[in-house]
């Protein structure tokens, strides 16, 4: 009963960053995320392709006995919607934290988790430490600690948004008179240098902790309140710092964070490829694999409507077509047949286009056969066996357009 209500709940789930929350049978005085009590949170960058993974054939192969289990044990399922990968890993963590599901706790040591902790000194420094080093560190004076948070990858990633927004000390000594390597680099706001006062830093301090308490619309609040402030004040360079510490907590790119996710299950894909003759006849398609499979009611057909262009401009169009069915969920990953020309394409599509997602290129052999990938080498690692099929779903799928459009000449 469980598993038919939540696989009816997956169809209304969107393609958006998230929190989902399995919910065990409810028992007397527990849950207070809807029926029953959480069994298990995770976080995603897209709600729909993630929690659908759980649900797949090879589930005790890709994700193992435990959380098997746990599917055997949901009876329902909650989720919340982030504006970003960055939110959602913050939001799971604090849902963690607060609920203690048992197939959480139960599927990683809580020693082996990371935690993000600021140190009690008049600059404090912000440190990712492991639960193992937890004591040790609170040789240092804790005064806030934030965590667990299951990925450490993941964790440094976040850690470099956050800094990019409020620069903060981490290994410096205060006021020792000359810049460290952050400051030069402009990720430590200037303790070392004594350019930044103990007022001024433990505003900073605070920024860091709403945005880790998952109050992000608080902090942006504020800081708005702040720049009006400042800007009546006539302090415009302050007001002009603050207000781009606004636009970038209200756009981040988390990119590396959905990069770190791509190792995982649930991914779509989609895969594209271009066929002609002397350019006569000229064909671009797109296919879908998710879930590791051939996705066929999603693959899509394009006939070439400017006459005379080479692949990679027969690709861009393609790709801009695409794009421009917002009705059609994003993928996580784009595959394209080619080499470096083809990827730039692409690439400068989706710039153009302010979407962040990566793309990788399949080059083939004289035998036509793969031979390298380009692109990001981490994201190729982990998903090569649907990258190559991606490629060859496109592959045969535009060989099939092509010959089917030349018979009708």
């Amino acid at each position: 009963m469980g598993d038919r209500k939540i696989k009816n709940k997956i169809k209304k789930l969107p393609d958006k960053p998230g929190v989902y929350i399995f919910l065990g049978s409810p028992k007397l005085g527990e849950g207070d995320l809807g029926k029953g009590k959480p069994i298990y949170i995770g976080k995603a960058t897209s709600l729909k392709s993630r929690v659908r993974s759980y649900f797949s054939k090879d589930l005790s192969e890709t994700r193992g006995p435990l959380l098997v289990k746990m599917i055997l044990e949901a009876t329902d399922i909650n989720f919340e919607k982030t504006d970003s990968v960055f939110e959602a890993l913050i939001l799971e963590s604090n849902l963690i934290k607060k609920h203690q599901p048992k197939y959480n706790t139960k599927a990683k040591d809580n020693k082996s988790f990371n935690h993000i902790i600021i140190t009690n000194e008049d600059f404090p420094r912000v440190l990712l430490v492991r639960g193992r080093e937890l004591e040790e560190a609170d040789e240092l004076g804790i005064k806030y600690s934030f965590g667990p948070y299951p990925l450490g990858g993941e964790l440094k990633e976040a850690l470099k948004i956050i800094r990019k927004v409020f620069p903060f000390r981490d290994k410096c000594s205060p006021n020792l008179g000359r810049p460290c390597f952050n400051r030069q680099i402009g990720l430590c706001p200037g303790v070392c240098t004594g350019e930044i006062s103990k007022k001024e830093y433990s505003a900073t301090i605070k920024n860091i902790k709403l945005l880790l308490d998952g109050k992000k619309d608080t902090l942006v609040r504020g800081l708005g309140r702040e720049m009006k402030t400042l800007a009546k004040q006539m302090k415009f360079e302050k007001a002009g710092k603050i207000k781009k510490q606004i636009f970038a907590l209200e756009h981040i790119k988390d990119v590396a964070l959905i990069k770190e996710e791509l190792s995982g299950t649930g991914l779509r894909i989609e895969g594209y490829d271009v066929a002609h003759i002397s350019g006569t006849s000229r064909v671009g398609v797109m296919v879908v694999i998710e879930d590791g499979l051939p996705k066929k009611s999603d693959y899509r057909k394009f006939a070439i409507k400017t006459l005379g262009r080479g692949d990679t401009d027969a690709l861009k169009e393609v790709l801009e077509r695409r794009l421009a069915h917002s009705e059609w969920p994003l993928p996580r990953l784009f595959v394209v047949d080619g080499g470096v020309g083809q990827l730039k394409a692409f690439s400068n599509v989706l710039e153009n286009s302010a979407i962040e997602i990566p793309v990788v290129a399949v080059v083939k052999n004289e035998r036509h056969k793969p031979k390298e990938i380009l692109g990001d080498k981490k994201i190729a690692r982990a998903n090569e066996r649907d990258i190559i099929l991606a490629n060859s779903e496109a592959h045969r799928f535009a060989i099939a357009y092509h010959k089917k459009l030349r018979g009708r000449i």
